[in-house]
């Protein structure tokens, strides 16, 4: 049985390029094959899911306010975190 793929709309649209767009384009296409409006397709589709990404200010904001946020009553978790994973994977005491 043949799935039938669901065709996607073209919607023709003008758009201006630097003499510099053009030919990066038009090299773009040659070398890797495909026309120049696939690779804006692509450029758009980046364009789009990366406006949905948070900052990297905001990201940054998020790591840092998970900093510290556990708490240990041993004060040598950073030189011995190896031995107290073997501690509890494998019944071995530091």
């Amino acid at each position: 049985m043949k799935v039938k793929k669901a065709k996607t709309r073209m919607i023709r649209t003008q758009i201006q390029l630097t003499d510099e767009q053009t030919a990066g384009l038009k090299s773009l296409s040659a070398e890797k094959g495909g026309s120049m409006a696939e690779w804006i397709r692509k450029a758009v589709d980046r364009l789009i899911l990366e406006a949905g990404e948070p900052s990297w200010e905001e990201r940054k904001k998020r790591a840092l306010a998970a900093v510290g946020i556990g708490h240990s009553d041993f004060d040598d978790i950073a030189e011995n975190h190896d031995a107290y994973l073997e501690e509890i994977y494998l019944g071995r005491k530091p």
